[in-house]
């Protein structure tokens, strides 16, 4: 098994999706990946998934959400988490504008995996 992380997930809210470029998002998350955690380039994988319900509370309005998920190996410091985490804010702050009138919601949670129960393959077609 070769050094497969990080694994990143970004929920978007559906109606978002012609709202921002996810191709240019990952690209510029995988970077920011490999700057502040010191990830390989070829191992960052961000896979993109529209939520078609989002509900905050009991508010009625058009509210919206982004959340960036990262699973990574154990050994970044808390500083490096951090750094990370508010790098990605960033880019999402940079690269979505939501719909006049909605909100837009923002999260990001860095989660380190368990290295020994981790498995990974790849298939060439």
């Amino acid at each position: 098994m070769g050094a497969t992380m990080p694994q990143i997930s970004v929920d978007y809210s559906a109606g978002l999706a012609g709202s921002f470029d996810r191709r240019a998002l990952g690209l510029a998350i995988n970077r920011l990946a490999v700057r502040t955690i010191d990830a390989k380039p070829e191992a960052c994988k961000t896979l993109f998934r529209a939520s078609d319900e989002f509900v905050v509370g009991e508010s009625e309005g058009p509210d919206a959400q982004v959340f960036v998920e990262f699973q990574i190996f154990p050994g970044r410091t808390p500083e490096a988490k951090a750094a990370l985490s508010e790098g990605v804010l960033a880019l999402l702050a940079e690269h979505i504008t939501p719909a006049p009138g909605t909100r837009l919601f923002t999260a990001v949670n860095i989660a380190d995996i368990d290295r020994d129960a981790y498995r990974n393959a790849a298939a060439q077609g």
